[in-house]
């Protein structure tokens, strides 16, 4: 509850000096009235007696409303309007095998980039986004959408490409891009941002990345790069196999990897993105929560508050008690005639 005028609590002051004298007086009456009788006169106070003080007990709660209603209660009621301008944003996923490689600790790369992407999906309120996969070719896991939950169950569901039935191998950026701006182009959101994540370079595909990236300058969307992973060289892939007792097993092979960091940090400055190196998850992690910091949604607030008197109330019931209080000693007054 609000107060208008708070200051009408300081009438509580002359309030309690009156209260304070009545009660004073009261007593001194009392205790005049039994000095006066006999001393073998037995005083007893019948139920009738006692509520003859009632009417004065009423009106000093009557004041007492009464000084509440003079500081003017109120409620407010507070309506806030929000305007949001979200941003569309695309996650473009490598899916390649490489994306196993152990050197992300803790985990793999694939597991790394999935941990961090779902924590910068947990930290959005209005923008939509969504998820490309890419290895030897792409497709779309979820379209651009507000249901976080989906596109959490989306994040958990990618696999790299010898276990994804859908894909094929290889590292096809361009056709990546291509697709991820095909679900950009109709987007209305005056910011359009892709977060391209990648540990290789261009091998394979039917789009050069050059090609595609003219197309995403064409549709005006920011490109964020990020290279994964450690250093180039050979490292070695895990893979599960089965012996010949039938038991599953862990085996590593060999294979040389190498980011083009050249072409992504080309893909981040031909559209005002910016490009990262991610060789570690701490870094990772640091790295989206840059992209966070970097590319913020616009909210307005608008407040209105509405204030309403209750004073009136406390007016209406100050005056049903000085009624009764009224009542009351005419009803006392009756009966000592």
């Amino acid at each position: 509850m609000h107060w208008g005028f708070p200051e009408g609590f300081l009438l509580f002051i002359p309030y309690g000096l009156l209260l304070l004298y009545y009660f004073l007086r009261g007593h001194r009456q009392k205790s005049s009235f039994r000095m006066s009788l006999p001393d073998d006169f037995n005083l007893k106070r019948s139920l009738g007696s006692r509520l003859v003080e009632l009417p004065a007990v009423l009106q000093f709660v009557v004041l007492f409303i009464v000084i509440l209603a003079v500081a003017r209660p109120q409620k407010i009621d507070t309506q806030i309007n929000r305007s949001a301008e979200g941003i569309d944003i695309m996650i473009v996923l490598d899916t390649s095998d490489s994306m196993l490689i152990e050197d992300m600790v803790p985990g793999n790369r694939i597991d790394a980039a999935k941990r961090v992407i779902k924590n910068f999906i947990n930290g959005l309120v209005y923008d939509r986004v969504g998820l490309v996969v890419f290895s030897g070719e792409s497709y779309t896991k979820v379209p651009l959408t507000l249901d976080y939950g989906v596109l959490l169950s989306g994040v958990d569901e990618v696999q790299v490409s010898y276990k994804d039935p859908y894909i094929k191998k290889g590292t096809a950026i361009g056709v990546a891009l291509a697709n991820a701006v095909a679900r950009l182009r109709d987007s209305q959101a005056k910011s359009k941002v892709m977060v391209f994540l990648t540990d290789g370079e261009d091998n394979v595909g039917v789009i050069t990345p050059e090609t595609a990236l003219d197309i995403v300058k064409d549709h005006e969307v920011k490109v964020y790069t990020i290279g994964v992973g450690g250093p180039a060289g050979p490292a070695r892939i895990p893979r599960k196999i089965k012996d010949f007792t039938g038991r599953e097993r862990i085996t590593y092979y060999r294979l040389e990897t190498k980011i083009n960091e050249k072409l992504l940090k080309k893909m981040a400055d031909e559209t005002g993105g910016k490009y990262f190196r991610a060789s570690n998850s701490t870094a990772l992690q640091t790295i989206f929560s840059e992209i966070s910091r970097l590319e913020k949604s616009k909210i307005e607030l608008t407040e209105w508050r509405q204030y309403k008197e209750l004073f009136p109330g406390f007016l209406e019931k100050a005056a049903l008690l000085y009624l009764l209080s009224v009542l009351l000693s005419f009803a006392f007054f009756w009966r000592v005639i």
